[in-house]
């Protein structure tokens, strides 16, 4: 999940989530969101107050996230609104799996999100299940709990069904055919690692070993397990721009081991957050990630992939 905390005082409200609140949320300043609206329509224009007042539903600010999201990922803001209308006006066969995994959510029903989360892998491939169905639902159900419109049961439910889906397809991943391990890790003060499981599971698909150290990983832990495990590479994941900071010294740390460190997540969205830290950015893909992390590690350890299923 990308949302670690709602708040204070932000719950279920007709009106919707104020201004500010979402600004917190998506760590996107009031005026750009207040651009975002006015110059691209994102989300649709209304006749509701604006300003200081303005408010959104959940669906809207979903919407806004899509156009964080894409902008993040380089293209300029107007193609991005149009990404985003063409996103959220989809209705191809991820689109669907999506809403039926958040209606299962909704309804507590965790072997409905497993079930669908299957008919996605079988439908669309592994990588595009995880990176088209599995994280934007995530994400969804994320922002219904930052916002209120779902509960910390429904949240809760929902990421350890996914969790427990991927470890069964981990668990059928061939053995590894490389000799040196992933390292993978959030930043010391990150606690989401749904996104960190997901590369995993690919990754040993490609034949990888993988080792993942969890959430909220020390400095001192990533680096003697670095050092402890003769990791191939290490991968450091930060959401919280707050967290940035603390998780830039162990991706310096792991680097001054003469180590391959990688690093993705939120709190590196922009070209700014990533300027000075060293190593390789992953981007927002997790297929993307992946192959970039192979493109890098192929000259140390060049040993044949395995594809991921379809």
């Amino acid at each position: 999940m990308t949302m670690s905390a709602r708040p204070d005082g932000v719950g279920e409200d007709p009106r919707g989530i104020p201004i500010r609140d979402v600004a917190r949320l998506l760590g996107v300043p009031m005026p750009t969101l207040r651009s975002w609206e006015l110059r691209y329509g994102i989300p649709a224009l209304d006749r509701r107050p604006r300003g200081q007042h303005r408010r959104y539903r959940p669906e809207e600010v979903n919407a806004l996230r899509l156009m964080r999201d894409q902008i993040a990922r380089g293209e300029q803001a107007a193609l991005a609104a149009r990404s985003v209308r063409r996103m959220l006006g989809g209705q191809g066969p991820a689109e669907d799996l999506v809403h039926r995994i958040l209606e299962s959510a909704e309804r507590l029903d965790a072997a409905a999100v497993r079930g669908r989360l299957d008919e996605a892998a079988a439908a669309l491939g592994l990588a595009a299940c995880i990176d088209d169905v599995l994280l934007p639902a995530m994400r969804q159900i994320g922002v219904w709990w930052a916002v209120g419109h779902c509960d910390v049961a429904q949240e809760r439910m929902a990421t350890e069904a996914a969790r427990a889906w991927l470890d069964r397809r981990s668990a059928f991943a061939p053995a590894p055919a490389r000799p040196r391990p992933i390292l993978l890790a959030c930043g010391p003060s990150d606690l989401h690692t749904i996104g960190l499981e997901s590369m995993a599971v690919l990754l040993r698909y490609q034949g990888w070993p993988c080792r993942i150290l969890g959430a909220r990983t020390p400095t001192v832990t990533l680096t003697t397990a670095a050092r402890a495990s003769g990791a191939a590479g290490v991968i450091v994941a930060s959401h919280l721009a707050s967290g940035r900071l603390r998780a830039v010294e162990s991706i310096r740390a792991v680097h001054d081991l003469d180590i391959e460190v990688f690093y993705a997540g939120n709190a590196f969205a922009t070209p700014r957050s990533r300027r000075g830290v060293p190593g390789h950015y992953l981007g927002i893909r997790i297929q993307d990630a992946c192959a970039e992390l192979t493109r890098a590690l192929d000259p140390i350890d060049p040993d044949p992939l395995v594809g991921p299923p379809s």
